[in-house]
């Protein structure tokens, strides 16, 4: 498997999703049970901040991991409380931390060795029996492909 790739076309595939949607749509509940578009767009940014401290860690990083720790700590409770701290953010700023997220997180997982990919047991926390590539998959890429789908219904049904 190519992460790099995967990761490429999750992001593309959300994308494509948010691309023309009215601007009265993005803030209207009902996309994912009572989450909006825009709420759907800060819980993916809250889980790209968490796959960089992912990779950040696998890269030799000192730097602190507050995303991933959250996530570890806080289980299911995670996403509406990332999803509630940027309430107050507007759907640009939203987006935009999204899309740096996905930057730094292309730019991290390029400096990986693609072994380590598919090592077993890389993220002992997720797994003994998994890889990193399938945290990607399953985490990330698949993740972002049924929020999407989501968004697309929601968008049908506005319109």
């Amino acid at each position: 498997m190519n992460a790099l790739d995967i990761l490429k076309y999750g992001h593309q595939t959300v994308r494509q999703s948010l691309d023309g949607l009215h601007d009265s749509a993005w803030e209207k509940p009902g996309a994912c049970g009572v989450w909006s578009v825009k709420d759907i767009s800060a819980h993916l940014a809250s889980f790209e901040l968490m796959l960089v401290d992912v990779l950040a860690s696998l890269t030799g990083s000192e730097e602190p991991i507050p995303h991933l720790t959250q996530f570890i700590e806080l289980g299911p409770q995670f996403n509406d409380s990332e999803v509630d701290r940027r309430k107050a953010q507007t759907t640009r700023e939203t987006l935009q931390e999204y899309n740096d997220a996905h930057m730094q997180v292309m730019s991290l997982a390029a400096r990986i060795d693609p072994a380590v990919f598919a090592r077993v047991g890389t993220l002992p926390w997720y797994g003994e029996v998994y890889s990193l590539d399938d945290f990607i998959v399953y985490t990330f890429y698949g993740h972002k492909r049924e929020h999407s789908a989501q968004i697309a219904l929601f968008r049908d049904h506005a319109n």
